[in-house]
């Protein structure tokens, strides 16, 4: 089997949307350009969904609103990856769950039609302080035939530990649906993305949300671009870049990815940061 996989990452431009219909459609228009530029993985950003929490209102009434939706987005992740025979990491969403706490929550659709999930682990401050959100727990790897790959959540990928765990579990990509609104907040989950590639290496993509939403309080404004990174080892670029989107325009940002290329540097790689990991002396 090849281990070629055609990949899409979003710059998703957020804007004002009347309900959850106008939603779909707009979703279902960037699945289809992205499966008609030949896309087999589709990555969108953290919390672009809250488009349908519109604008005005506290960020708990936001998050209430978000609950009458998610059933419906939930579904129609399903079915676009079903249909399209594709798999859809559908950036995150606010999710209330059961013991009443929010969590931060990636799903991920495949071809099958089965969809699973990841949480964010880490809260950054304005999450955690005036959003309240919840940090899950735990750490999945998903396999889709032609790699596996695991999920952080924007800041989790500025933590070298979870993404760690997850190239130790197998992942060999790192999904990282991110949701800024500095330029500083881009950079450092770019960074971030550039040095787990570096110390997993494995490839990691990097999606962002851009434009604004005037009155909406969890994204009035968004600055970010789509990154593609990989090691900088042999058979990669010297600067681990593998495409680089722009912050001022863009949709989708494409590439083709080799897993034999990570499984050759991984095992002889002008350096073997993955294989060396913890060998370091430090007394």
């Amino acid at each position: 089997m090849s281990r070629l996989l055609h990949v899409a990452v979003a710059r998703y431009e957020v804007g004002v949307i009347d309900g959850f219909d106008a939603f779909a459609a707009k979703f279902v228009r960037w699945v289809s350009e992205a499966v008609d530029a030949g896309a087999e993985l589709l990555l969108f950003p953290e919390y672009f969904a809250m488009e349908l929490a519109g604008t005005g209102g506290r960020l708990d009434q936001q998050v209430d609103l978000m609950q009458l939706h998610y059933e419906d987005f939930r579904a129609l992740v399903a079915r676009q990856a079903r249909l399209h025979r594709v798999t859809i990491c559908a950036g995150s969403y606010p999710v209330r769950d059961a013991d009443g706490q929010v969590r931060n929550r990636s799903l991920i659709a495949f071809a099958d039609g089965r969809i699973e999930h990841q949480d964010k682990l880490t809260m950054t401050r304005f999450e955690s302080e005036e959003w309240h959100i919840a940090p899950g727990r735990g750490l999945r790897v998903f396999d889709i035939g032609k790699a596996k790959l695991g999920i952080a959540i924007c800041y989790d990928s500025e933590f070298p530990a979870i993404a760690a765990r997850l190239a130790e579990a197998g992942a060999e990509l790192l999904l990282v649906p991110s949701c800024t609104d500095t330029l500083a907040g881009h950079h450092r989950v770019r960074i971030g993305c550039q040095a787990r590639a570096l110390e997993n290496q494995c490839y990691v993509l990097q999606s962002s949300t851009s434009g604004s939403i005037e009155g909406s309080p969890s994204i009035d404004i968004n600055i970010g671009a789509a990154g593609i990174y990989s090691p900088p080892d042999r058979g990669f670029s010297d600067d681990g870049l593998v495409a680089l989107g722009a912050l001022d325009h863009g949709r989708w940002l494409y590439a083709v990815l080799d897993f034999e290329r990570i499984a050759a540097v991984r095992s002889d790689g002008q350096v073997l940061n993955f294989a060396d990991r913890g060998r370091a002396r430090l007394d």
